[in-house]
């Protein structure tokens, strides 16, 4: 408590506290550019940090990583382009309550349940990280297998009607999952000689595609009708949304505590596995917040809830994410690790030695992440509100060409790649007809995401128990993963069949 007390003493010196919102303003921006995101930003400032004082360098990393993982939900909202991977659901329930003209609603929710779920795992991780940590380590191949199956048993949840469509996407992006070089034999798979693919087809790019590309299609199309229109010499005026009111209302707060509870738990649990990632917990959070719900309209089509569990949960992890690395040494994710290079950097050395040797920066990091989710709360309402005027402003003419340059450009940025460039372009004419299709893209992401991890934790755990699948079925932990994949796909289907005899009941009882 000493030196927790003492890390927020040393945040409250101006140089310190300034460089924490210098973070928070970045990664709020960042966050909002499509292509860009918080590995790429603290990529690029690591080494920069090499000649900062520590006490300096942490806050403004910290503040990086916790607002850049909810700036990508203002473009999400406002345009249905993720500003990063972590904004990928939110972009479904939140555009459509944008079309509604509640986007403001739809930002206040999306900064509301962030700010919610970073305070709860940022208290988790300043209190419990090493009993959490140790729980960690019990994960090896099995577990990450039957971890992977039920991140993908949550599509038979969020199908909603289209199991069959929701199926086949996911079978789409398994096959796209094996492009590359194979981790287990070495040789490449579905590369046909290209270096571009033998580490697999690029994931933010193709991102890009899906949500930026399709879009800027879409936009092109209703312009074109619109002119088509005006040529007939139809009146037509254009339905430019109202952003309103950014706060949500304290029954709508109510309303998502329960929501925001049990995403922060599920995004806490998978941000402290290492290697689980982040856009797992925000599916499994979707998924759960989709089956508690009870209202009359489908998630997908501008429920607040859609937007809140994904939200508290990708949130969630970010903090709960550093708990392995500050306890063990062990990195959470991507991002996290890239804060391990920062640790090395300025000489100090992750895992246990690291709180009895500098408790003062240990718990200075930890602090950190707590304070920059408090003061990411106004400044993300600020940004939401200026942004949204900007953008629903624009002619949409100006708004496709912006939004087109954003996208190839952020393409390109990430690996300085012209293939890049290509990939999103690809995949943004798939992103189109599936549209046109009524296909989701949630299980094609969802797919390629956890593709790799099943396969690799399969012959994993089979190379260890020389082919016995009963390795998945002794380990304990093991073995609830793959009840609760189970239970995830079966709920759907004994719902139905539960509703399809009580409505064949009916009849025979008024006839009684």
């Amino acid at each position: 408590m000493e030196y927790i007390l003492a890390s927020f003493v040393h945040l409250a010196d101006p140089t310190v506290f300034m460089f924490l919102v210098a973070g928070v303003a970045v990664g709020l921006i960042i966050g909002s550019i499509p292509g860009l995101n918080d590995s790429i930003t603290l990529a690029v400032l690591i080494p920069i940090t090499f000649s900062m004082d520590p006490s300096y360098a942490f806050p403004l990393l910290v503040g990086i990583y916790c607002a850049a993982c909810y700036g990508g939900s203002i473009p999400a909202i406002l345009l249905r382009i993720p500003g990063t991977a972590s904004s990928v659901i939110t972009a479904m329930d939140g555009h459509e309550m944008s079309k509604k003209g509640q986007a403001g609603l739809a930002l206040g929710i999306s900064t509301t349940s962030s700010v919610f779920g970073g305070i709860v795992s940022s208290l988790i991780l300043l209190f419990f990280a090493p009993i959490l940590a140790s729980y960690a380590l019990r994960f090896g191949p099995p577990e990450y297998f039957a971890l992977a199956l039920m991140g993908l048993s949550t599509v038979a949840g969020m199908s909603k009607g289209k199991v069959v469509k929701s199926l086949l996407v996911c079978i789409f992006g398994l096959l796209i999952a094996t492009v590359g070089i194979s981790p287990l034999t070495g040789f490449s798979r579905f590369t046909f000689d290209s270096p571009n693919l033998f580490d697999g087809i690029p994931f933010i790019p193709m991102l890009i595609g899906l949500f930026g590309v399709t879009s800027v299609l879409e936009l092109a199309e209703s312009i074109h009708a619109h002119k088509r229109r005006v040529n007939r010499g139809e009146n037509v005026e254009l339905h430019i949304p109202k952003v309103g009111r950014i706060l949500p209302s304290k029954a709508m707060m109510k309303r998502l505590l329960p929501t925001w509870c049990t995403s922060s738990a599920i995004g806490n649990i998978v941000g402290i596995i290492p290697g689980a990632g982040m856009l797992m917990a925000i599916y499994m959070a979707y998924d759960q917040a989709s089956r508690r719900y009870k209202g009359k309209e489908k998630f997908g089509t501008g429920v607040p809830e859609g937007v809140a569990a994904p939200e508290a949960a990708n949130n969630a992890v970010v903090a709960s994410s550093m708990v392995p690395l500050l306890s063990l040494g062990v990195p959470g994710n991507s991002t996290s690790a890239l804060f391990l290079g920062a640790l090395l950097i300025q000489g100090l050395r992750p895992g246990p030695a690291l709180f009895h040797d500098s408790p003062d920066i240990a718990y200075l990091i930890v602090a950190s992440f707590l304070v920059a989710n408090i003061i990411m709360a106004p400044m993300g309402i600020f940004l939401g509100k200026t942004l949204s005027r900007l953008i629903f402003k624009l002619p949409r003419e100006i708004l496709a060409a912006i939004i087109s340059l954003l996208c190839l450009t952020g393409s390109y940025a990430i690996g300085n790649n012209v293939f890049d460039v290509w990939v999103a372009i690809a995949f943004g004419v798939v992103g189109y007809v599936f549209n046109k299709c009524g296909l989701p893209h949630s299980p094609l992401i969802l797919a390629v995401v956890l593709g790799s991890m099943m396969e690799r934790g399969l012959f994993q755990s089979l190379t260890l128990s020389h082919g016995s699948v009963m390795i998945f079925i002794t380990r304990p932990i093991s073995l609830v993963l793959l009840l609760g994949a189970a239970l995830f796909i079966l709920t759907p289907f004994i719902k139905a069949w539960f509703k399809r005899n009580k409505s064949t009941g009916l009849p025979s009882t008024d006839m009684a």
